[in-house]
């Protein structure tokens, strides 16, 4: 797959241009989207990242097409997985529900920046590393078995990283508007908003670990790995406030993720043993009995368990409504409490 610099400078730029509008258009004046506006701009970015990934198809070949589909389904997955996180945090904080776009929107931008420098750092090792694809696959193993069994039930506005936050930066019991500072009496406090931030960023740091890795056992393009991230960040934030309660009855989305976390962990160490070149394994010859899992197959495989896990999980709620909240996050009063600030 050929991509030109020029190629390049268009889709950073274009992608740059979208966040901007977005800004401008829906976060800068706070307000609360409507049902309507979510599911309007949702329905928009989930096309636009359908008809990207035909254009590859079209243009690329349909073996870069389907490399491209099946990271955007991994991706969104895991988004959509993150935003179950962001929920947590929004509460933790009691951020206003007319404020949240704006969090949303700057840590959407923080995941694309961080994203970003992964997948950099993760084209530049697999260039010049092939056994990179061993530690990448050991990594997804390991996530995986963690994604499994975590239940969102810790609040990471409470987390060591936050406490540490606390306690190194004078903060404001109270919000300020979506100001991130305020002062008072002569001295600078920061305000909830701006601990509501920090927290996503570092949410996106985390989550940034097992999204690259994942996305590059599927495909070795950093375009491809790029545009597919980008596109899943795309309408997240709408996607937020159009699937608020449906979070909560996602009951096995983790398990779900799990799944394909390891499905991909291990086709990227069956593709490390067909390429390897570690003189331990094999006398630094490649492994001929290991595998290639076609992208068909993966492609298919993660879209049936995105579908399963769903299923199953809005089934399981169905029949068992009192444990979960149908109705979408309720509204948050606009202070910490003292013990969440100390």
């Amino acid at each position: 797959m050929e991509i030109t610099p020029l190629i390049w400078i268009i889709t950073i730029a274009v992608t740059i241009a979208f966040f901007v509008y977005e800004f401008f258009a829906h976060v800068r004046t706070p307000h609360e989207p409507t049902i309507a506006e979510s599911a309007r701009w949702s329905i928009f970015y989930i096309s636009l990242a359908l008809l990207f990934g035909v254009g590859i198809g079209m243009f690329s070949g349909w073996t870069f097409g389907g490399e491209y589909f099946a990271g955007y389904l991994t991706e969104k997955a895991l988004s959509i997985d993150n935003l179950f996180v962001f929920l947590i945090v929004m509460t933790g904080f009691a951020v206003p529900k007319i404020y949240q776009q704006k969090v949303l929107m700057i840590g959407i931008v923080i995941a694309l920046i961080l994203r970003g420098i992964f997948i950099a750092v993760g084209a530049t090792l697999i260039e010049n590393f092939s056994w990179i694809f061993y530690l990448f696959g050991a990594l997804l193993l390991v996530l995986a078995y963690r994604q499994a069994f975590s239940n969102h039930e810790s609040n990471p506005a409470n987390g060591r990283f936050m406490t540490f936050v606390r306690r190194h930066l004078p903060v404001s019991d109270e919000y300020n508007g979506d100001k991130l500072t305020v002062v008072k009496n002569g001295k600078r406090f920061v305000t909830p908003m701006l601990l509501t931030i920090i927290a996503i960023g570092f949410i996106d740091l985390v989550f940034a670990v097992d999204s690259i890795p994942a996305i590059y056992g599927l495909t070795d393009q950093a375009y491809i790995v790029f545009t597919a991230n980008a596109f899943a960040l795309m309408g997240l934030r709408q996607l937020y406030f159009l699937i608020g309660g449906l979070l909560e009855r996602l009951v096995y989305l983790a398990q779900g993720l799990a799944v394909i976390l390891g499905f991909i962990g291990v086709k990227l160490v069956l593709h490390a043993l067909h390429v390897n070149e570690l003189p331990f394994i094999n006398g630094g010859q490649g492994v001929e009995w290991a595998p290639e899992i076609p992208i068909w197959f993966s492609l298919l495989f993660i879209g049936l368990t995105i579908a399963v896990a769903t299923a199953a999980s809005l089934i399981k709620t169905r029949r068992a409504p009192g444990a979960v909240t149908d109705s979408a996050p309720t509204d948050t009063t606009p202070t910490i409490t003292q013990k969440e600030h100390s």
